[in-house]
C-alpha cells in the first residue's frame, strides 16, 4: 500500500461532493448499484423513502419508487421474470442494513446467510422449535404457489415482536428470508412478498461457484469503499485492499481510506464542478454516514431521530442535512401530506446566507406535491 495521501478538510469536503456524483450524475439505477455497492432501502415515507432520497442526488432523471421498479419490475406483486432481475433485496452481512444488491453479491452474501442459521437471535437468528416447525409447511406452500405474503399463512400464534414481526409466521418467513431461503419479490402496499430464490435470481447466479472467505471479506472491504468513497477501515481490512485503496490522512478525522481510481477527484481543479444551490442529503446518505466522519470533516454533529422519542429529538423526525457548496449548513425537518397534497416545513435551521427553499421546492416537485 502506497503512503497515506494528506488532504485539507475543503479539499476532503470538494472530493466526497465529487465521488459522490453530486454535481455530475450516473446515467441510471444500474450503475448507481454498480457504483457505490448497494443502496440502503428503508421502508418509513414521511417525506419520501430512504433510497429514493439517496437515488435522486445521484442518478439522472431519477423519479419516485425509481429503485422498487428497478428490483422487482412495475408490477408491485413482484412477477419480474429470473432472466430480467437486475438486482435484488438483502441485509449487509453482521448489519441491519438492508439494501439493493447488485446481483455479482448474491455469492458473498451466502455465508452469512447460513451464520444466521446457525447463531441466536430473535429478529435474524436460527428457527425456534415452533418456527421451525412452521416453516416447514411454509416452504411447502411456496414450493406449489408463486409469491405470497405473512397473510397467506393463517396461524394465530403470536411471534416475539422484534422489528415489526409480530405474528409467528411473519417471524418465521423474516428469518427464511434472513438465511436465503426466501427473497423477497416485491411490495403491495409496503408489505413484503416472498418467493424461493430460483423464482427470483437467475440461474446463472445461483449456480455460479460461492466465494472463498478471504474473497468475501475483500469484498465487503471494497463495498464499503465504494458506498462512502471515505472509509474507516481495520488493519486486516486495509491490508485485504492495499492493492486498490490508499490512506487519506484528514485533520479531524480518523484514519481514512479511499479507492486509488478516486484519486482523480482530488487532483481536480479546486474551484469548478460544484453546483450552484443547496442539496436535501436523505438522513443515512452515505456520505454523511459515519458520523465520527460527519462530524471531524463537515462540523455538523447529526443523528437520524425517526427513532429517538419526539421529546428527545434535536432536529425533527425527518430531518434532511442542507448540503450547500461544501458545506453542510443546517436541516429542514419536513412532513409529506398527502391528502392536501403539499409538502410541509415542520422546521428549519439553515445557517445565514444559504437558502434550503429552492431544495426544499424541488423535492415538493419530485414527490408530486406543492410547497408550503
Amino acid at each position: 500500500m502506497t503512503g497515506a495521501r494528506k488532504v485539507s478538510p475543503a479539499d476532503a469536503r470538494r472530493f466526497l461532493r465529487r465521488a459522490h456524483h453530486f454535481d455530475a450524475r450516473l446515467p441510471d439505477i444500474a450503475s448507481a448499484l454498480a457504483y457505490h455497492g448497494y443502496i440502503q432501502i428503508d421502508p418509513i415515507n414521511v417525506c419520501g423513502r430512504m433510497h429514493d432520497h439517496i437515488l435522486r442526488n445521484r442518478v439522472e432523471g431519477y423519479a419516485e419508487g425509481g429503485l422498487m421498479r428497478h428490483l422487482h419490475g412495475p408490477d408491485p406483486g413482484g412477477r419480474l421474470p429470473p432472466g430480467e432481475r437486475r438486482a435484488f433485496e438483502h441485509h449487509l452481512p453482521s448489519t441491519r442494513i438492508l439494501a439493493a444488491f447488485p446481483l455479482d453479491a448474491w455469492g458473498h452474501l451466502q455465508s452469512a446467510m447460513r451464520a444466521r442459521a446457525r447463531e441466536p437471535g430473535a429478529w435474524s437468528g436460527r428457527l425456534t422449535p415452533r418456527e421451525k416447525e412452521l416453516a416447514a409447511g411454509i416452504m411447502e406452500r411456496f414450493a406449489s404457489s408463486g409469491a405470497l405474503g405473512p397473510e397467506a399463512f393463517e396461524d394465530p400464534r403470536r411471534g416475539r415482536r422484534v422489528w415489526g414481526a409480530a405474528t409467528l409466521a411473519k417471524a418465521t418467513l423474516q428469518k427464511l428470508f434472513f438465511h436465503g431461503r426466501l427473497l423477497i419479490v416485491g411490495r403491495q402496499n409496503n408489505r413484503r412478498l416472498y418467493d424461493l430464490p430460483e423464482r427470483v435470481l437467475p440461474g446463472g447466479v445461483l449456480g455460479a461457484p460461492e466465494p472463498c472467505a478471504g474473497d468475501n471479506a475483500r469484498w465487503l472491504a471494497l463495498t464499503r469503499l465504494r458506498q462512502h468513497r471515505l472509509a474507516a477501515l481495520t488493519r486486516g481490512e486495509a491490508a485485504l485492499v492495499g492493492d486498490l485503496a490508499v490512506p487519506v490522512e484528514i485533520e479531524g478525522c480518523p484514519p481514512l481510506f479511499c479507492l486509488k481510481d478516486d484519486l482523480r477527484w482530488l487532483d481536480e481543479p479546486a474551484g469548478g464542478g460544484v453546483a450552484a444551490g443547496a442539496l436535501l442529503l436523505a438522513p443515512l446518505d452515505p456520505a454523511i454516514y459515519d458520523r465520527r466522519v460527519t462530524r471531524g470533516l463537515w462540523k455538523f454533529d447529526y443523528t437520524w431521530e425517526a427513532y429517538v422519542p419526539p421529546a428527545k429529538r434535536k432536529r425533527g423526525h425527518y430531518a434532511l442535512p442542507v448540503l450547500s457548496g461544501t458545506e453542510l449548513v443546517g436541516h429542514v425537518d419536513l412532513k409529506a401530506d398527502r391528502v392536501r397534497g403539499r409538502l410541509a416545513v415542520v422546521s428549519r435551521a439553515v445557517r445565514r446566507g444559504h437558502a434550503a427553499a429552492p431544495a426544499v421546492r424541488e423535492l415538493a416537485r419530485f414527490l408530486g406535491l406543492s410547497p408550503g
